[in-house]
């Protein structure tokens, strides 16, 4: 599994993330411990690193990786669930928080793990497995202009009307229970040099839908912030412009320190300043990096320190 799995902005996010050898930090998106394990390099002895991970793939092969360090306490947990493992810790504030929101190569290769479109596999798409509805669930019993919706917000597909009406007539004939079922319905309505993107973005709006990961995302950006302690850092890795908008406008409310309407004379919210940021725009992967591990092309990387 080691080497299907590249860290995407490896160094990058290192230099920002990990400012104190004995600090403490978190890893959200565990995976199979690429940064975990970087992470750990640049801590001493008194270091901890408290990571999740709900793929249960990821989380044994990290989880037997870093058995023979006690710095390193790991959670089969949502990253979301950060103030959980805080409390568990008894860690009342992190040094550095880190989460690389992307899907891994083993988990996009792997008809197993439910994510790839590539080969032949069961129509799933959930990051937690013990989650009731999967992928086909959704798209074998949601109405027509639901699933358009979901292909439209979350793919931002264009064409996403007539993708969910193909589908819908396709499901009268019988149940779209495989990714071959469903990359039928999609390749026999777009044209060929749209394919492999128009695909792209079908899959990943139903996965996002299947695991709410917009609003998980947004609940952990919330918790994270207030358990930094000040001159912690916060690191996150995005690969696609909804994760990256919402870090964005996250890490930008909490450099606000008032948000009144402008005609109030005095400040009555209380709002409290607690982020400064630190990459006015996004790292990106250099051409090295890309050429290397192409599916680092889209990543986004955005950093910000506790006030």
């Amino acid at each position: 599994m080691d080497t299907h799995h590249v860290p995407v902005l490896f160094n990058e996010s290192l230099d920002f993330l990990v400012t104190s050898a004995a600090g403490k930090y978190f890893d959200g998106t565990l995976g199979f411990g690429g940064h975990s394990g970087g992470i750990l390099k640049r801590l001493n002895e008194n270091g901890i690193l408290a990571a999740t991970e709900i793929d249960n793939d990821a989380f044994d092969f990290s989880g037997k990786k870093f058995s023979g360090d006690n710095r390193v306490r790991l959670y089969n947990f949502n990253f979301s669930q950060i103030d959980i493992v805080a409390k568990i810790e008894s860690i009342e504030f992190f040094d550095g928080i880190f989460a690389d929101l992307g899907v891994s190569s083993f988990q996009l290769d792997n008809p197993d793990s439910g994510f790839t479109y590539r080969q032949e596999a069961k129509l799933d798409l959930r990051m937690d497995k013990t989650k009731i509805i999967s992928a086909a669930d959704v798209i074998n019993s949601f109405s027509e202009e639901d699933l358009a919706d979901i292909i439209y917000k979350y793919g931002e597909e264009k064409n996403s009307r007539k993708i969910a009406r193909r589908i819908v007539h396709r499901r009268t004939l019988g149940k779209i229970e495989t990714t071959t079922d469903l990359n039928q319905v999609i390749l026999e309505i777009t044209p060929h040099n749209y394919q492999v993107k128009t695909l792209s973005r079908v899959y990943q709006a139903f996965r996002i839908f299947v695991n709410d990961e917009l609003n998980v995302l947004k609940s952990f950006l919330e918790k994270a912030v207030g358990l930094l302690k000040p001159g912690g850092r916060i690191v996150i890795i995005s690969y696609h412009s909804l994760e990256d908008r919402i870090v964005k406008e996250a890490f930008k409310y909490e450099t606000i320190d008032c948000i009144c309407p402008k005609d109030y004379p005095v400040c009555k919210c209380d709002k409290e300043k607690r982020l400064k940021i630190l990459t006015k725009k996004p790292v990106l992967p250099s051409d090295d990096e890309i050429s290397n591990n192409f599916r680092s092309r889209s990543a986004k990387l955005r950093a910000a320190e506790r006030i």
